[in-house]
């Protein structure tokens, strides 16, 4: 059997749902669908939650987010009575009364709980749709299989439950039916629905092809394969025809957007294949992810945006110890800080990370009188995994550069943000 994961663009109007299933025609055998949100409802969804949390009226943005998935169904299905209504209704009208009161809780909980209903609401859209195309389909709620801790917004794999779960509950579905089931979610033992991390979609795929375990994982994207570099930032782009686990892992780690950082870690565990292909062109061959043994790659350029530059010294201008790191990492774990890069001097430690004004806050407040803190947002972070000169020479021209690093394989660097054209 084969899992497939279908990402937000993929889904986001009824030409795209018509084409998912024009794929799955092409494609005979046992299949477990992997679906995020429809287009841009994560977004919207996030932003719904902030009017509630901020004590704003919410009421016109959920509407639109209602109405976005009501018209979308609407086309889909001609039947005015076809139960996928009736299912969308209730979704939105238990999600407005979690609005309407929302209960005291961490806010990241509070997250959890309703920016999931994206993932939930296009699973079963798709899946009506594909049942009503008399495709042998059946829906299946990944929080009953995947069981996770409550770490919010980034929960953590129970991976012996899973397991156990994903084979009692899924192999009995898969005998000649494709299953269709939501990425990015989890569930806690008390019955809390958790999120993976921004973008998990494709971890959950990982998670099902290693539990059952699956022939291979296919995600399917709006680009040709795995590039070398984002084509919304960069003008030539080159797609990897194939690359090795290893390479993949560096270069999500780094930030490359096609892939989930967790993504490959459950796969190479169990030697399973990963294919990125265009759902746009479905019959080229994309970029298969292995343990293929390759030569040096070109360069791929990686760029973050949205980042931090973070100082911390000493105030009393002595030496940044070790034991003052320890300080300082100790707090950035707890607050869940990712540190996309780090450097020290003899009296400051400087590290990059995703920009949230909440948790920069409480970082000051709690390091504020043993360090001097300073900070600079709007910055861009660029990496340049295999690089050659003529490569930084390419991405270091015109730019006010705040800070870079390079090691044998890896060249980066914080710039202001200024630009927005190609490169």
């Amino acid at each position: 059997m084969k899992v497939f994961k279908f990402g937000g663009a993929s889904v986001k109007d009824p030409d795209a749902v018509r084409n998912v299933a024009a794929i799955l025609e092409q494609n005979s055998g046992p299949l477990l669908i992997v679906v995020s949100a429809m287009g841009k409802t994560t977004n919207a969804l996030e932003e719904v939650l902030r009017q509630a949390q901020h004590q704003l009226s919410f009421k016109a943005a959920l509407q639109a987010v209602e109405d976005y998935h009501q018209q979308l169904a609407t086309v889909l299905f001609s039947d005015s009575v076809h139960p996928v209504f009736a299912e969308l209704t209730a979704q939105f009208s238990a999600l407005r009364h979690y609005l309407g009161y929302l209960p005291a809780a961490n806010p990241d909980e509070q997250y959890d709980q309703v920016v999931s209903q994206g993932e939930i609401i296009s699973s079963l859209i798709l899946y009506h749709y594909l049942a009503a195309q008399n495709f042998p389909a059946t829906w299946l709620d990944c929080r009953e299989c995947i069981c996770t801790d409550n770490t919010w917004r980034e929960a953590r794999i129970d991976w012996p439950q899973t397991q156990q779960l994903i084979k009692a509950k899924v192999t009995p579905l898969l005998r000649n039916k494709i299953v269709v089931t939501q990425g990015f979610l989890g569930g806690t033992s008390e019955n809390r629905t958790t999120t993976l991390g921004r973008e998990g979609s494709d971890f959950s795929g990982a998670i099902f092809a290693y539990c059952l375990p699956a022939e291979s994982l296919t995600i399917w994207k709006d680009v040709a394969g795995f590039l070398n570099a984002d084509p919304k930032y960069f003008r030539h782009t080159h797609k990897y025809d194939e690359i090795s686990y290893q390479e993949t892992v560096e270069m999500a780690y780094y930030g490359a957007s096609v892939i989930h950082p967790k993504t490959i870690k459950p796969l190479a565990n169990c030697h399973i294949p990963l294919y990125v292909k265009s759902f746009l062109q479905p019959h080229e061959p994309g970029t298969v992810i292995s343990e293929a043994k390759h030569g040096k790659l070109i360069p791929a350029f990686i760029r973050k945006d949205n980042q931090c530059l973070i100082s911390f010294s000493v105030r009393d201008f002595t030496f940044v110890s070790e034991k003052n790191l320890s300080v300082i990492f100790q707090v950035l774990a707890e607050l869940r800080f990712k540190i996309n890069l780090m450097q020290n001097s003899a009296i400051s430690f400087s590290v990059c990370t995703d920009y949230d004004a909440g948790r920069l806050q409480a970082l000051k407040e709690q390091l504020q009188e043993i360090f001097l803190v300073q900070y600079n947002a709007g910055l861009l972070l660029y990496t340049i995994k295999n690089y050659t000169e003529e490569s930084i020479n390419f991405l270091t021209s015109e730019k006010e550069i705040l800070l870079e690093q390079r090691t044998r394989a890896t060249f980066q660097l914080v710039c202001r943000e200024k630009e927005q054209e190609k490169q």
